[in-house]
């Protein structure tokens, strides 16, 4: 079964940046296509950034512009680099991985942005 770890969240104050790693137990290069998603108390997951297999990405319009989602083949994570954060992006992230027929997501990541 396929594992992903998100690492990097933390609490920060608005404007300022966060990394966030999804470390997988396969290659990543496996996958069809990885994401980031985030959820705040009562109200269901969202995306924030995907890509393909090909290196399609795709963001959520309220990110756009402040996200970037890579991948790292030496570290065989999928990063998502988040700058001029604001209060609004407080959540919990989550990885998620599309593998033949199965999506695994990881267990999650909390972000915290103070304003």
């Amino acid at each position: 079964q396929v594992r992903l770890v998100e690492s990097g969240g933390g609490l920060v104050q608005a404007g300022e940046s966060l990394r966030l790693s999804c470390a997988a137990s396969t290659s990543i290069f496996s996958f069809k296509a990885m994401g980031w998603y985030r959820q705040t108390p009562g109200n269901e997951r969202e995306l924030v950034a995907t890509m393909t297999a090909g290196g399609t990405t795709n963001y959520a319009d309220s990110v756009k512009g402040r996200a970037t989602i890579s991948r790292s083949m030496a570290k065989n994570t999928v990063d998502l680099q988040m700058n001029n954060l604001k209060p609004e992006d407080t959540g919990v992230y989550y990885c998620n991985g599309a593998l033949g027929a199965s999506l695994s997501w990881g267990q999650g990541t909390q972000v915290t942005v103070s304003s």
